[in-house]
């Protein structure tokens, strides 16, 4: 089983490093689901790491229908990461109705590629996840990260499997969302090959009436070891 670490600044990223995960997602602002990295850390991320880095493309928080100024942000966020040396995007867009947008998703892929590309949880939104996973396949998308339609991954597991079984191993499920040290075997014993957490712990919690109320957390190496261990057992 591989995991990957949502990574929401340098130090998550290197820690992640450090206790043995396989890949990192690389983010920021974990609070409002995760919006692209700067520049900078996406960088020097890539510079430390000796592990993957995949990134995460999406310009904003909320909904994930995009008008053509986000869409053309998408798009040249992608080509600097390819030029920066990451080895995957993380990405997707759905329309209004919380369909996938078939035109504008196969052409991040295709961007993307020779990048693996991974389409993120906006697929929890979508109406049909068993018509919109194969519409994920026959475009060519290399994997799907979910919870199963649910806030926590343990709790869509029902769908998560019934996915697995209908993906037939074309697209890869991550599984993302509540996985942690208590319920991974779970994911273990239902088969699943990937899964994905932040793993973090808060290590401030100021708040300002300027700066909001969000505690800051890293990703905590002695979690993320444990979880290896649950797993690799």
């Amino acid at each position: 089983m591989l995991l990957e670490i949502c990574a929401n600044s340098y130090q998550s990223a290197v820690n992640a490093q450090i206790a043995g995960a396989h890949r990192i997602e690389l983010c920021s602002e974990l609070s409002l689901g995760g919006i692209t990295p700067s520049y900078g850390l996406i960088k020097e991320v890539v510079e430390v790491l000796n592990i993957p880095v995949f990134v995460l493309i999406r310009p904003r928080s909320g909904n994930f229908c995009y008008s053509d100024a986000e869409f053309d942000i998408m798009k040249q966020d992608i080509q600097m990461c390819k030029n920066l040396g990451v080895k995957g995007i993380v990405s997707g867009v759905l329309n209004e109705n919380s369909t996938i947008d078939l035109k504008r998703t196969e052409a991040l892929i295709a961007l993307s590629k020779p990048l693996s590309f991974t389409f993120h949880r906006a697929f929890d939104c979508v109406p049909n996840p068993e018509k919109s996973i194969k519409e994920l396949m026959n475009l060519g998308a290399d994997r799907l990260l979910t919870s199963g339609q649910h806030p926590k991954a343990l709790d869509g597991i029902a769908l998560l499997k019934s996915l697995k079984k209908q993906s037939e191993g074309k697209i890869k499920i991550l599984v993302g969302s509540g996985v942690n040290v208590e319920n991974v075997t779970e994911f273990k014993k239902a088969g699943f090959e990937e899964i994905h957490t932040s793993a973090s712990k808060v290590i401030a919690t100021e708040s300002s009436v300027f700066f909001g109320e969000n505690p800051q957390t890293v990703s905590d190496v002695d979690t993320i070891k444990t979880i290896l261990k649950i797993i690799h057992t």
